[in-house]
Parts: C-alpha cells; sequence; structure tokens
C-alpha cells in the first residue's frame, strides 16, 4: 500500500516509521515546494505531485494548514483521508467554533472579530480577560494575545491593526481559569467505528506542549464519557477517516473543548511505547482500510518533547524505559527537535524516572519537569 502524505515533518517522519512493518510505504509531500519527497531523508523522490496522487492508494496530512489548492487536488482524487471539510475545520478556529456551537458540544465563550473596533464590546461580553486567537495559522502559542488588564491594551492593539481581519478574523475567548488541559486521541474508521486512547494530561509552557502524562491521573468516569462523547459527536458530524485529537479545559467536573486536530498529534506521542498500538500505526490502518490496533496501555507514561536544545548527552538511556525520539531537525528557539517517551508500573515510579531524567538535563530547558514529578510522587 503507498499512502501519501501531506507536510514532511516529525509527524511524517513517525507515520513512515510505523508504516514499514506493515509494508506501507509513505511519502512525503514539502508543500512549500511542492516536492514530493522521502519522510525521513528529505531527498526529493524526483516524481511530480500529480503522480505521486495517482500511485497513491490513501492521502492524509501530518497538519492543518496546507494549501487549499494541494487540498483540493488530493480531494479531487477520492482520495483524501480525513476528508477536506475535516482538515479545513482543524485550520479555521471559526469554522471550528461554529461546529461546536452546531453540535452542541461546551467549548469556551466566545465571539468573533471581524474589525480592532468590536475588541471593547467583545471585552464587555467576555469580561476584563480575554485571549485573542488568529482563526488561522495560529500554534504553539503564536497567533495569540492575552489581554490580562487595560495597561497591556496598547501592545495588543498595535499588533492587531496589521492584521486584516475581514480575510482573516480573530477568535475572542473568555480567558477560563481551569484546572488542567486534557486530550483525547481516538481513531474512526470509514463504517464509524471509534476507538478510544485514554485521556491525557497536558502541560505547557510559553504556549507549547511540554509534557503528557498519559493516562491523565485522577480521571473520573463523568470526564472519560464527557471527553468520548464529544469526540464522537464531532468525529461523526465530520465523517472522519484516521486519528483525531481534541483538546479539552477541566473545570471541576466539567470539560470544555478548546481545539481539535485533524491528525496524528504531540499529546499521542507517548503512545509509541505506552500503547499496544501506537497512534502513527492506527492512523495509517484507517486510511488503509485496516482493522484498527488495540489502544490498551499497561503502564503509566510521559512524554517530553524536546524544545530549541541542540545536543546534550544520551546518557539518560541507561533509566529504565527511556526511549529517546530524535527527528534530525536543524536547532532553533521553540523548534520541536525530539521528545523522549518513559514509561512505568506505578505513577510513583513514573516520578522516580523523570526524576532520573532531570538530571541529564538543563533545568532551564526543561522547566516544567521538577513540578511534576513533586506532583506524582504524591498521588
Amino acid at each position: 500500500m503507498n499512502v501519501l502524505i501531506y507536510g514532511s515533518g516529525q509527524l511524517a517522519r513517525m507515520m513512515y516509521l510505523a508504516g514499514c512493518p506493515l509494508g506501507i510505504y509513505t511519502s512525503s509531500v514539502d508543500v512549500a515546494k511542492e516536492q514530493v519527497v522521502h519522510p525521513v531523508s528529505k531527498t526529493p523522490l524526483g516524481i511530480s505531485l500529480e503522480q505521486a496522487i495517482e500511485d497513491a492508494d490513501a492521502i492524509t496530512v501530518e497538519f492543518e494548514h496546507i494549501p487549499e489548492k494541494l487540498l483540493a487536488l488530493a480531494e479531487q482524487s477520492g482520495k483524501l483521508k480525513p476528508s477536506l471539510e475535516a482538515i479545513l475545520t482543524g485550520a479555521d478556529r471559526v469554522r471550528e467554533k461554529r461546529l461546536l456551537e452546531t453540535l452542541g458540544v461546551d467549548n469556551c465563550q466566545h465571539t468573533i472579530i471581524h474589525h480592532i473596533d468590536q475588541i471593547p464590546d467583545a471585552m464587555e461580553k467576555l469580561g476584563k480577560r480575554v485571549i485573542l486567537k488568529s482563526s488561522r495559522d495560529g500554534y504553539d502559542g503564536y497567533g495569540q494575545w492575552r489581554i490580562e488588564c487595560e495597561e497591556n491594551m496598547p501592545t495588543v492593539h498595535t499588533d492587531i491593526a496589521k492584521l486584516d481581519l475581514e480575510t482573516m478574523p480573530l477568535i475572542a475567548e473568555k480567558m477560563m481559569s481551569f484546572d488542567r488541559e486534557l486530550s483525547l486521541v481516538g481513531a474512526r474508521t470509514e463504517s464509524g467505528n471509534i476507538t478510544f486512547y485514554p485521556l491525557v494530561e497536558n502541560r505547557h509552557h510559553q504556549g507549547q506542549l511540554h509534557l503528557t502524562i498519559a493516562p491523565a491521573p485522577q480521571v473520573s468516569a463523568t470526564l472519560q464519557k464527557q471527553a468520548q462523547d464529544a469526540f464522537t459527536k464531532l468525529a461523526d458530524a465530520l465523517n472522519y477517516i484516521g486519528i483525531l485529537a481534541v483538546e479539552f479545559f477541566q473545570v471541576g467536573e466539567r470539560l470544555l473543548v478548546n481545539e481539535i486536530a485533524p491528525r496524528v498529534h504531540n499529546s499521542g506521542h507517548w503512545t509509541m511505547q505506552g500503547a499496544d498500538t501506537c497512534q502513527f500505526e492506527n492512523h495509517l490502518r484507517a486510511v488503509c482500510h485496516l482493522p484498527i490496533g488495540n489502544t490498551n496501555t499497561a503502564t503509566k507514561s510521559a512524554m517530553v518533547n524536546i524544545i530549541g536544545v541542540g545536543s546534550f548527552s544520551r546518557t539518560m538511556l541507561g533509566i529504565p524505559c527511556c526511549h529517546l525520539h530524535w527527528y534530525g531537525k536543524e536547532s532553533r528557539p521553540k523548534r520541536k527537535l525530539g521528545h523522549f517517551n518513559l514509561n512505568a508500573g506505578s505513577y510513583s515510579q513514573l516520578a522516580t524516572r523523570l526524576e532520573s531524567l532531570t538530571q541529564h538535563l538543563a533545568s532551564h530547558d526543561f522547566p516544567l519537569l521538577h513540578q511534576a514529578v513533586e506532583e506524582l510522587k504524591a498521588l
């Protein structure tokens, strides 16, 4: 089987590696150059995009922000999975919010901003603490502006005044006081069967995911059901095929959808060692009409992103059940360069192994680990 992946970053790389044992061959598209490349080496494969589309059994994406003309080519072939609608919904917060409202899925109170003069009215409606989010092209904390007091309004206005809000409006959201951030990753087949991984807890620093704990500690049956119900409504409405991730804010025993990602997701990287079948393999299985693999977890897991760190010793590989996934990318600030997966039989053992990991890493590069260790020890 041949799968063509729009995008040539680390997610395409990990799908390639997951597909090899199944006899699924994947190639990637560098969408900026419209060039077909090998997902690991990035070497051009010497075939046109049109030929790659014709040769593919299925076409999928590793991120949402694909030029629409390329998505249209894939859609016309009848091979794009998930669908064009699903990808465009994940790429556009306005589409996403409208879908959530249509389905009655709880999400953050918000309003849509088409002109900078609408911001005062939005603050009157939502409160004095508001977060403004670009409707497209925002990720890892980019394309977001926080208004936490009137004093930072001039700076925000200066930034936003440069934007074409008629073409790309903003979402103004009430800045929530929430207990923690969770996400649910699941796979849906073309026939509508859905398989879930457990809810996981995500910890962010400066707008980027730094740490995932799986399964999330202290998740009630009520929370798990809310997450699965929201996921099912969204996946069914989009007639979704493949891996989908839904991010939530937890407020007491209530979950609010933050955003959806129509692809394999950073908060699912722990599945590479922590689940019977990882998210990358299950995505390929779904788009290739193969049975979905078991998503059971036998261990507690932690995924630690390596961000902006060019090099370090590999001595941490002596820690039991510590796995390094290096992406082979050039280092620069805020760039995801790899991740660690750690596994353990209990949260206390996971805390011990995370603590061991901190002894090999600079604390300023991994600022959330020490607090996570203490909280896991207390469970």
